[in-house]
């Protein structure tokens, strides 16, 4: 199963289209799924108009409308594997042990707010995944997405997915 991942669009401030790679790589996926930072209903409505289910969560800029139809974190399953996703996972110190904590049951967390793309994994094989942003990319060289690949018997493999025409090459957990 390919799971496209994004966070962070900020749709109200950095226009309403996604570069065209994102795109791309959401139509093809089998999942979207969003770790918050949309804004507002109408941005939720241009990625759930892809056609493809989506999983999101609210983040701290949604407006009321996101807040009352996305919860603040979910869980689900895909594969054998429990993925949980949250917007906020605090400051870097400690983040992986203390999503670890947080989601027992999960082998994968996908946060967001940052807008710094991260794969981290654990001795354990739990892993961390922050996509970055595909339209906001602060102080990053270049605006990012993720894809996270489920394969037969629990493989796992997360990719960090630069958007920007002269970007390099992506990073992966291997």
């Amino acid at each position: 199963m390919r799971i496209a991942v994004i966070s962070d669009t900020h749709f109200r401030q950095r226009g309403p289209a996604l570069p065209p790679l994102c795109d791309h790589r959401l139509a093809s996926a089998d999942l979207i799924v969003h770790a918050g930072d949309l804004c507002d209903l109408h941005a939720l409505g241009s990625i759930r108009d892809i056609g493809l289910p989506v999983i999101a969560v609210h983040g701290n800029v949604d407006d009321a409308d996101v807040r009352a139809q996305l919860p603040r974190e979910t869980e689900f399953d895909v594969g054998g594997i429990r993925v949980a996703v949250v917007h906020d996972a605090g400051v870097a110190a400690g983040r992986l042990s203390r999503l670890r904590r947080q989601f027992p049951a999960a082998g994968v967390v996908i946060f967001g707010h940052t807008h710094v793309p991260l794969i981290e994994q654990g001795a354990d094989g739990f892993l961390i995944l922050n996509p970055g942003s595909p339209t906001d990319r602060r102080r990053q060289a270049v605006h990012t997405m993720a894809e996270l690949i489920v394969g037969p018997g629990r493989a796992l493999r997360a990719t960090i997915i630069p958007l920007d025409a002269a970007a390099g090459t992506s990073r992966q957990n291997d």
